[in-house]
């Protein structure tokens, strides 16, 4: 510690690319250490030593040629970071005996330095830093508690601290001595009367992440990321390694996972302080491996959910200290404690044998094939992990790394997962489910629309309607449709309606590659034909329009459906595209017959959203408008009108040769993604509110990887 230290190693630093502030904002290389030490008692200055680093990319940016005068004929014939790293350790060694002193203690003018450039690059190189460069002082917050008139720390620079005591500013031209010189002289006169400062602000970096369980008092938001883009593989150490020379909280890493309970590639850390936080967003779009991260401010609540304490016997297992967790997966049904730690050998002991397991069971007691256990050194969770996708059984198993949080919220998800899910709540006036919104377009190929591409993902519609600024008045009511991906995450996409198409020209003539959160936005104007085959699965493209996975004639139903006899019905613009999510109940219906029908089932919305069509383009969110709250999807316009047009032969000549119709009028429903002890009970309440004919239904369950939980309440469905 500074404090008992006897001498300080004032030290200085620069990179290839951004500098001063923006130090390793860029993750550009170190090219240039300067250093000098200084002795607390003697007051007596050591040699100054200057050392060109070779960096492993020889590539300069202009900002670094006019700050640091360096050029790349003299980068070529330097050492690399290691060679210097163990000159700096020799050199400093032998000072501090000669001195006849003992410990030391880096000073510099800029955490940024330490934290932001040397050890995330030690870290990439699999370089070890020596003991000295995990504590430091900042020489601006000491020289502020000697004078606190000077200014606020973050304002304070070398040539503002010396002009505060009356020392001229340092004439030196070479980049790194001046600076050295400069953080020397404030050191000297602090020491000197009438200060006479102790350094005592010893800042830390810690040497590894400590994981934990995180406990449920609130988590301050100001100390909370979320990184995206991980590698699935990756664990808590990795995201730790990743953010290197930042401190992270215990138990602060919290992978999280999708409704399958896989890893998606994000996850919440959490800091010890707001400091460490904001240095975290500069490294958005550094890379771990190939892979660039994006890293973005979150919420303590969104941290807690994720991360969260759960059951006594969660709590009990992860209560053991400094243990390795790896989670196995594939585990067969019947499989036991005593086969699992056969399976993973003598090489690999288990903590506390079968009480370092925890299988991860539904809330019936019916286990998921998921485990978690306990390893008490890294050496034994790397023997286990060599046994990934061997055979256990008849199954192979595989193995990963696993993190505290991720065991709770695993947990969580299937300990919480209710056994039959609730219907959205009813609007508080009822709509008749084939009443046609006054505001849905008709079919036409109008270019009364504009596409919005390359939005960022956490653009929301209070961001789209400030980005139109003004032409936010000639938007359509319900005229915002927020394009979503298969994960149902922002695509980056979407569509307006607007009120004319000199409207739409008018939007994407000023409005192309304006700039939304610093990415520009790409605005074309197309129809609503285009908007409207997109938002069904689609694609529009420079190469022209892809129509949807589910082509129209895919309309009928699937021949799995044959034996139940369907009513001839038209197939109207109004009755293909309803809203999604009408909860009123649905009124009695007549069943017409016209010498020239297809043969379709009672026209109904979205009916053929749940035929097993694959959709793998795009879902279209709830459209939503300036002035409103409704929640109505806008019609495809030309699509279900070339349907309705299309002329076809009637499929029955005679009235007598028909087929049979349902007996009660009304839609036949297909649900997928059952519970696998669902009853009959069970369906009916879920459907409550809603007429249907309690003698006519059909229960189909499939058993499938994908029918393990209950359609959840966000989705639509399909009535």
């Amino acid at each position: 510690m500074a404090s008992h230290s006897d001498t300080l190693v004032v030290f200085f630093g620069a990179t290839a690319g951004a500098n001063g502030g923006k130090l390793g904002s860029d993750e550009r290389e170190i090219i240039l250490l300067v250093w000098q030490i200084v002795d607390l008692h003697e007051k007596k200055v050591g040699k100054l030593h200057r050392c060109l680093v070779k960096p492993d990319t020889l590539e300069l940016t202009e900002q670094c040629k006019e700050e640091t005068g360096l050029t790349l004929d003299e980068l070529i014939k330097a050492e690399p970071l290691d060679k210097v790293l163990q000159q700096f350790q020799q050199s400093v060694s032998s000072e501090v005996k000669c001195l006849g002193r003992n410990t030391c203690t880096l000073c510099v003018i800029n955490p940024l330095v330490i934290r932001q450039a040397l050890h995330p690059e030690a870290s990439k190189k699999n370089l070890v830093l020596p003991e000295c460069f995990f504590s430091f002082v900042d020489v601006r917050k000491e020289f502020q508690k000697c004078c606190p008139n000077a200014g606020p720390v973050q304002k304070l620079t070398l040539t503002s601290m010396l002009e505060y005591v009356g020392l001229p500013a340092v004439s030196e031209e070479l980049t790194g001595v001046r600076e050295v010189r400069s953080m020397v002289q404030s050191v000297l006169c602090i020491l000197a009367e009438p200060y006479n400062h102790k350094f005592t602000g010893v800042e830390t970096v810690k040497y590894k992440f400590e994981s934990g369980t995180c406990k449920t008092e609130p988590v301050d938001s100001e100390t909370v990321i979320r990184a995206r883009g991980l590698p699935w593989q990756s664990s808590d150490q990795d995201i730790a390694r990743f953010f290197k020379g930042l401190n992270i909280a215990k138990g602060g890493v919290a992978l999280c996972l999708n409704a399958q309970g896989r890893r998606n590639g994000e996850a919440l850390v959490r800091f010890v302080n707001s400091e460490h936080r904001d240095l975290a967003l500069e490294r958005h779009k550094h890379h771990m491996g190939s892979r660039y991260i994006e890293v973005y401010k979150a919420t303590g609540e969104e941290f807690l959910k994720i991360a969260g304490g759960t059951s006594n016997e969660v709590a009990q297992f992860l209560s053991k200290e400094n243990q390795v967790i790896i989670r196995m997966r594939g585990l067969p049904f019947t499989a036991t404690p005593q086969e699992v730690l056969s399976f993973l050998g003598p090489d690999s002991p288990v903590t506390d044998g079968a009480e370092g397991l925890l299988f991860v069971k539904y809330p019936d007691g019916r286990p998921t094939g998921d485990a978690f256990v306990l390893f008490s050194c890294e050496e034994y969770a790397q023997n286990a992990l060599k046994k990934h996708k061997q055979i256990l059984g008849k199954r192979y198993i595989e193995l990963f790394r696993s993190t505290a949080a991720e065991v709770q919220q695993v947990l969580n998800r299937y300990m919480s997962t209710p056994l039959i899910s609730t219907l959205p709540p009813s609007p508080i006036m009822p709509v008749p489910v084939l009443a046609t919104p006054p505001f849905l377009p008709s079919a036409s190929s109008s270019r009364d629309c504009v596409r919005l591409r390359g939005l960022p993902y956490t653009a929301g519609i209070e961001d789209i309607l400030e980005f139109m600024g003004d032409h936010t008045v000639d938007i359509k009511p319900h005229g915002v449709h927020m394009v979503l991906n298969q994960q149902g995450r922002p695509s980056g996409d979407a569509f307006i309606q607007m009120k004319s198409p000199d409207k739409a020209f008018m939007v994407a003539q000023k409005c192309h590659k304006k700039t939304m959160k610093d990415r520009y936005v790409e605005v074309f104007q197309c129809s609503t034909e285009e908007m409207s085959i997109v938002l069904m699965g689609g694609t529009l493209n420079r190469s022209g329009l892809s129509p949807p996975p589910c082509k129209l004639p895919c309309l009928s139903p699937p021949t799995a459906y044959a034996a139940f006899p369907t009513p001839p019905a038209i197939l109207s613009e109004a009755a293909l595209y309803q809203p999604p999510l009408l909860a009123a109940p649905r009124p009695p219906q007549t069943t017409t017959h016209s010498p020239h029908t297809l043969a379709y089932y009672p026209p109904q919305p979205h009916l053929y959203m749940n035929m097993n069509m694959n959709y793998t383009a795009y879902y279209p969110s709830p459209p939503v408008s300036p002035s409103t709250v409704g929640y109505f999807a806008a019609p495809p316009g030309a699509v279900a009108a070339a349907v309705a047009a299309q002329p076809h032969p009637h499929p029955h000549p005679h009235p007598a040769t028909a087929a049979p119709v349902l007996s009660q009028p009304g839609a036949l429903v297909r649900m997928q993604g059952l519970p696998y002890n669902t009853g009959v009970k069970d369906i009916l309440s879920f459907f409550q509110g809603y007429q249907y004919a309690p003698d006519e239904y059909s229960s189909m369950v499939q058993m499938s990887e994908q029918a393990r939980s209950l359609i959840q309440p966000k989705e639509w469905l399909c009535l």
